[in-house]
C-alpha cells in the first residue's frame, strides 16, 4: 500500500502568503505533469494548463480577477478592498481552462486543479486555489487575452491555482468533521 500518497493529501494546506521568490521551472513542470494525469470524463483531457510565470502577465491576471472580485463584494453591499492581490503575492500562476464542448470539462478542470495542489504539496511547494476565472475569461478582456495567448477555441476557464514558496508558516488544517464519511452496507 502506498500511503505516502495520502499523507501527501493531508498535508496539504492554502497559503495565503506567498515569498517573491520564483520557484524552479523544474518544479512547476513536474507540478504541470501531475495536473495531465487528473481523470477526465471519457479520457477527452478537455483542461488546458496555462503556466504563467511572466510577472506583468501575472500581475494583469491579478488585477482581473481583483476587479472581479470587488464588483462581487459591492453586490453584498460590502467595502471594496484596495490594492488587494487575489493571488497572494504567489509568482506562478496556473490558469486551468476547460473546452466547454466535452460534457465533463468543468469537473476535468476541478480534477486538474486538485491534482496540480497535490503536486505542489508534493515538490515542496505551497498552493492556493483561487476562483473567479470563469468571469475573468467570459469577458471581453479575458477574451482578448486568450487571443493574445494563442488560445483559439470555446475554452471556459475553471480556476487558478496559484503556486510559489511560502512567506511564512502555514496554519495546521481543522479538525475533519465527525460525519463526513458515512457508510451504507
Amino acid at each position: 500500500m502506498n500511503t505516502l500518497a495520502l499523507e501527501n493529501m493531508k498535508a496539504r494546506r492554502s497559503c495565503r502568503a506567498f515569498s517573491s521568490q520564483m520557484p524552479e521551472r523544474e518544479l512547476i513542470e513536474k507540478v504541470c505533469e501531475a495536473g495531465t494525469w487528473a481523470p477526465t470524463g471519457h479520457g477527452k483531457q478537455s483542461p488546458l494548463i496555462v503556466a504563467i510565470t511572466n510577472k506583468a502577465l501575472r500581475d494583469r491576471l491579478s488585477a482581473m480577477n481583483a476587479k472581479i472580485w470587488n464588483q462581487l463584494k459591492e453586490q453584498r453591499g460590502e467595502k471594496p478592498l484596495e490594492g488587494f492581490d487575489p493571488f497572494y503575492g504567489a509568482p506562478v500562476v496556473l490558469l486551468v481552462l476547460a473546452d466547454r464542448k466535452v460534457p465533463t470539462y468543468l469537473y476535468d478542470g476541478c480534477a486538474v486543479l486538485t491534482n496540480l495542489a497535490n503536486g505542489a504539496e508534493a515538490v515542496g511547494l505551497a498552493s492556493c486555489w483561487i476562483h473567479r476565472a470563469k468571469e475573468e475569461f467570459d469577458s471581453e478582456e479575458g477574451k482578448a487575452l486568450l487571443k493574445e495567448l494563442g488560445i483559439e477555441g470555446d475554452y471556459e476557464g475553471i480556476d487558478h491555482l496559484v503556486v510559489g514558496y511560502p512567506a511564512k508558516p502555514i496554519p495546521s488544517p481543522l479538525p475533519r468533521k465527525s460525519d463526513y464519511v458515512r457508510f451504507v452496507d
